[in-house]
């Protein structure tokens, strides 16, 4: 295929893409003006339910307007050189290509978040504010963003690094060599993520002496779990918005609950949410989803091996002077089809896994107390109720909330 083939092929996914995005989130829209699921008419009266149609009509505006201008900006880039420009910038600063690459994605990622920062400002200070969930002070939001570069500056220029040299060093074969050091840091973070990274942005408490810690531990014991890990997050100085989440295995495994989790909730529905978290740990879903992650990025390498000599990749976008971070950019647009759909195929296993989840809870634990905390979340969170099917096989990792009730009822 000829480097103009790939261009125009290029421009049509990016803009396929777009219009797919588009039309689901336009007939999710459409499903706001529903009434409340008898289900949830319990918990959820008109003044709530109207404020979370609001929130979602909101979001689903800006959305949009962020979506418009992202392809806007990106078809400009390619239609007017703009990689040709940036290639040319860092060439005049050095030869080297792991240098070249470095700047070249530094430039693209720094510049690339200046212009989306008036929008991430107006999610979090406009929209989040107005609908009481941002905690985040302006202080905490921009320290926030100097991190994450950072951070990507680090991890993400290391690996790119490490990629290009072992690509000079071993030729055709460079994939396995770069696969394998993507699995040993997947791994790495896996176990030590909750240890190096978050408290870089959050503080972890071990959870205090008392009744809920008692109840926690009486439930692990029943269960055969060993869990010497429960740590509480200050989610509440960014967000009202409350969570849990299971990370790292063996030794290393914890349980983190968000502060405002313990806040929102009681001690029941805490330990119906944890048996839910449990339930990922004793079904292996956090090892099969691992594991998927390990054998998808080394499919993407082996395919990237095949292409990233291919000079048409990096002319595909306008960069006359083929380079691997060039032909990394054409490599990454073209391979989007691809990843969508291995997306949907891991949102359909995350989906029935969480089922299962729920299950391991209800059949160890009781289902009323998770029901009632899912309820509860929802509420808080203004979580939509009635989504789209087709925007749920697309995009949700979760059932809907109805379903999780009816299958815990079941």
């Amino acid at each position: 295929m000829s480097s103009s083939s790939l261009f125009y092929s290029i421009i049509s996914i990016l803009i396929i893409q777009f219009l797919i995005d588009f039309l689901l989130d336009y007939l999710n829209a459409m499903r706001f003006k529903e009434s409340v699921p008898m289900e949830l008419s319990d918990i959820f009266d008109e003044a709530d339910y109207d404020k979370s149609q609001d929130y979602k009509t909101t979001n689903y505006r800006f959305g949009i307007l962020n979506d418009i201008f992202s392809l806007t900006l990106t078809l400009g880039f390619l239609f007017f050189g703009g990689f040709e420009w940036l290639d040319n910038f860092v060439r005049e600063f050095t030869e080297n290509n792991i240098v070249m690459a470095l700047l070249f994605f530094g430039v693209l990622v720094f510049g690339s978040s200046i212009i989306s920062l008036p929008f991430s400002f107006y999610q979090t200070f406009i929209i989040e504010e107005k609908f009481g969930f941002n905690k985040t002070t302006k202080k905490l939001f921009f320290l926030d963003m100097f991190k994450g570069w950072l951070m990507t500056a680090i991890l993400g220029g290391g690996v790119l690094a490490l990629v290009i040299w072992i690509l000079q060093w071993s030729g055709p074969n460079f994939w396995l060599y770069a696969w394998g050091v993507v699995i040993f840091l997947m791994l790495f973070m896996n176990l030590f993520y909750s240890k190096l990274i978050v408290p870089l942005f959050n503080k972890q408490t071990p959870l205090e002496a008392g009744n809920l810690k008692n109840a926690i531990e009486s439930y692990a014991k029943k269960v055969g779990f060993e869990l010497k890990n429960v740590f509480v997050i200050d989610g509440s100085k960014r967000s009202t918005k409350a969570n849990a989440y299971f990370s790292g295995f063996g030794k290393q495994k914890r349980v983190t609950l968000f502060d405002t989790l313990i806040n929102d909730l009681d001690e029941k529905e805490i330990i119906a949410v944890l048996a839910h978290e449990v339930g990922h740990y004793k079904r292996k879903h956090i090892i099969f989803n691992l594991t998927a992650s390990i054998l998808l990025t080394g499919l993407t390498l082996f395919v990237l091996s095949i292409f990233v000599n291919n000079p048409d990749l990096s002319l595909a976008i306008g960069v006359k002077q083929p380079s691997f971070h060039a032909a990394l950019i054409g490599f990454m647009l073209l391979y989007s089809p691809i990843s969508a759909i291995t997306g949907l195929a891991m949102n359909f296993l995350s989906r029935k896994f969480e089922f299962q989840a729920d299950d391991y809870a209800k059949e160890t634990y009781e289902a009323a107390p998770l029901i009632t905390s899912l309820k509860k979340l929802s509420k808080n969170n203004l979580s939509n109720l009635t989504p789209h099917p087709a925007y749920v096989f697309m995009h949700y990792s979760h059932p809907p909330l109805v379903e999780r009730i009816r299958n815990l009822k079941a």
